[in-house]
C-alpha cells in the first residue's frame, strides 16, 4: 500500500511552503492561477495534520482539538526543486453541528461554488477516518463532485484518502481498507502521519493526477521542519 523507496527517492524536494490567502466569501478568493488541490472531509478527520505533514511544516495549517475550527478556505503555495508549483487548499470541515444554520448555509454555498466553478481546481482529496469509513456526508460530497462543473476545465480528479491508519490494529487494516474501497467505488490511499512512505505515495499520486509528473533521478532528502 505504501510507495516504494525507489519512487520515494524520485520525488522532487519541497523548497518552500507558505500561506497565501484565506477566503470566507467568494469575493475574497485569490486569482485562479496555477494548479490547485483541495482537501475536504468531516471535522476532526485529521486534515490539518495531513496537510502539514505533506508540506513538511509543523504548524503552517492550524490544528485544533476542537472540531470545526477551520472557518475559511485557506490557500498554501508549495514549491519544489524541479521549479513546479502547486496550491493546496484547506476546506472547512463539514458535518459539525455547533454552527448556526446561517453560517453552515454560507459555508456550503462557498464550498460548492469553489468546487464546481474554480477553473484551476485539478484534484479534490476527500479524507475519511479509517475507523469510521465512508459516511453519508462523504457520499454527498462525492455525488456533488461528479456533477457538471460550472466552468470549462479538465475533468476533476477525486482521490479518497483514509486517515489515522496508525490508530487501527495491523490485523484490521486490510479488511477495513477493502471495505472502505468497496463503499467508495474507487481507489483509496491509506495515510498516517507516522509513515513518511505514505506521504510520499500520496504526493506521487497527486503529481501524477495533476500532470506535474515524477522525475526519474533521485532527489535530495526531505527537509527538516
Amino acid at each position: 500500500m505504501t510507495q516504494s523507496p525507489a519512487k520515494a527517492r524520485a520525488l522532487p524536494r519541497i523548497t518552500d511552503a507558505k500561506f497565501v490567502a484565506g477566503a470566507t466569501h467568494e469575493s475574497q478568493l485569490p486569482p485562479p492561477t496555477g494548479i490547485e488541490i483541495a482537501f475536504a472531509g468531516r471535522s476532526n478527520v485529521g486534515k490539518s495534520s495531513l496537510m502539514n505533514h505533506l508540506m513538511g511544516r509543523r504548524n503552517l495549517v492550524r490544528t485544533s482539538s476542537t472540531p470545526g475550527c477551520t472557518r475559511q478556505l485557506s490557500f498554501f503555495e508549495v514549491g519544489f526543486t524541479d521549479q513546479s508549483l502547486v496550491t493546496l487548499v484547506d476546506l472547512p470541515g463539514y458535518g459539525y453541528a455547533r454552527r448556526s444554520k446561517t453560517e453552515r448555509k454560507l459555508w456550503a454555498e462557498l464550498i460548492e461554488g469553489y468546487l464546481l466553478a474554480r477553473p484551476t481546481l485539478a484534484v479534490v482529496c476527500l479524507l475519511i477516518d479509517f475507523r469510521r469509513g465512508l459516511e453519508p456526508d462523504d457520499e454527498d460530497l462525492l455525488k456533488m463532485l461528479a456533477e457538471e462543473p460550472r466552468v470549462a476545465r479538465p475533468k476533476l480528479q477525486t482521490l479518497v484518502v483514509a486517515t489515522k491508519l496508525d490508530k487501527v490494529a495491523q490485523a484490521q487494516r486490510k479488511p477495513a481498507m477493502l471495505k472502505v474501497g468497496k463503499a467508495a467505488g474507487r481507489k483509496v490511499l491509506p495515510f498516517s502521519v507516522k509513515d513518511q512512505e505514505m506521504a510520499d505515495g500520496l504526493w506521487a499520486e497527486l503529481r501524477r493526477r495533476t500532470g506535474l509528473g515524477i522525475p526519474t533521478e533521485p532527489s535530495l532528502p526531505h527537509p527538516t521542519p
